[in-house]
């Protein structure tokens, strides 16, 4: 299911100390030239950047320091349909220059309806050098009637000339219960709800692209089958190979799913050391008792090093089957 599109600040889920800083620059008239939004991904920075200048354009804003929805702004801006909005995505792989220049000239004329004409750069992690060095004029000193958001997956991997030319907002992952909440409202079990919850560490996006791409019945089959696997077995390596087969499928995911792996056996060691409140997999609670016998102390610390391995192999692009095939021969 796809997330509902926040309109208000108070829509945004989550994120109150950035809701608060940006409120009080608004109400204080000391709103920064351009905002940087960073922090991991799904955990609402583009919804808080629509909702803030939604609130800066509408006619009539409420006392709370928020959109009013009901204004001809507003209106507009809920069906995407206001002159004074614009917004830029990566174009394929990365923000490139040419739309970069683009912006450049569209902001020269000033905005033809509202106060401020928005503008939302949308993962600028992604922007090259030469992109980033063409916006940096425009972030020091953008024309008058013209704000700036730009949103990021992680500052650690944004080029330090953007991060000091904008107010850095920092938004952090959203509590468990809250996405496991609105999982729930999507019609997920609570159950599932609450492992997607912790398997993507308080992103609410990734959380539904988990449920979306079916990986936790996939995790489900690869646990249960090694389970079962044992070594030197007449039908063990049919199993590794069917395994592998399956989850090298997931192409350009397989990082994302031997993640879950891992996940899986950080539960164990947290079995293992009697701290079954901080479990995740909560839906294989059949498994884990099993798992703990199957794979004891002493085993985790290797379990994880495979990984480990793993996934250096597939980040210079190895051969996503054999990879996998080891990785659960060597897992047995």
């Amino acid at each position: 299911m796809m997330p509902k599109e926040c309109f208000t600040i108070d829509e945004v889920l989550g994120q109150e100390k950035a809701k608060r800083l940006l409120r009080r620059a608004a109400r204080g008239g000391r709103l920064a030239h351009a905002y940087l939004l960073h922090g991991p991904a799904g955990v609402g920075k583009k919804s808080l950047a629509r909702a803030f200048g939604n609130y800066l354009n509408c006619l009539n804003p409420t006392p709370e320091g928020d959109a009013c929805r009901l204004c001809s702004s507003c209106r507009k801006l809920a069906s995407g349909n206001h002159p004074d909005r614009l917004l830029i995505v990566p174009d394929g792989a990365a923000i490139k220059i040419a739309q970069i220049r683009e912006l450049k000239r569209a902001l020269t004329f000033p905005p033809l309806e509202a106060t401020y004409r928005v503008t939302i750069l949308t993962e600028v992690q992604s922007m090259r050098r030469e992109a980033a060095n063409s916006l940096l004029k425009l972030l020091e000193e953008p024309p008058p009637g013209n704000q700036l958001f730009l949103t990021g997956d992680s500052a650690g991997e944004i080029l330090p000339t953007i991060l000091s030319r904008c107010q850095q907002i920092p938004m952090i992952p959203l509590p468990l219960d809250l996405v496991t909440r609105e999982l729930s409202g999507d019609g997920i079990p609570p159950t599932t709800a609450a492992t997607l919850a912790g398997l993507a560490d308080g992103s609410l996006g990734r959380a539904r692209t988990l449920a979306g791409l079916e990986f936790l019945d996939l995790r489900r089959e690869v646990v249960g089958r090694l389970l079962k696997t044992r070594p030197n077995r007449p039908d063990t390596a049919e199993t590794i190979y069917s395994l592998a087969e399956r989850t090298a499928a997931l192409s350009e995911l397989l990082p994302e799913f031997l993640g879950l792996l891992r996940l899986w056996f950080r539960d164990l060691l947290l079995i293992q050391h009697r701290q079954s409140q901080r479990l995740i997999n909560r839906d294989l609670g059949e498994l884990l008792e099993e798992g703990a016998g199957r794979w004891p102390p002493a085993r985790l610390p290797e379990a994880f090093k495979l990984l480990d391995r793993a996934e250096r192999q597939l980040a210079r692009n190895c051969n996503r089957t054999l990879v996998c095939e080891v990785l659960y021969f060597a897992l047995l």
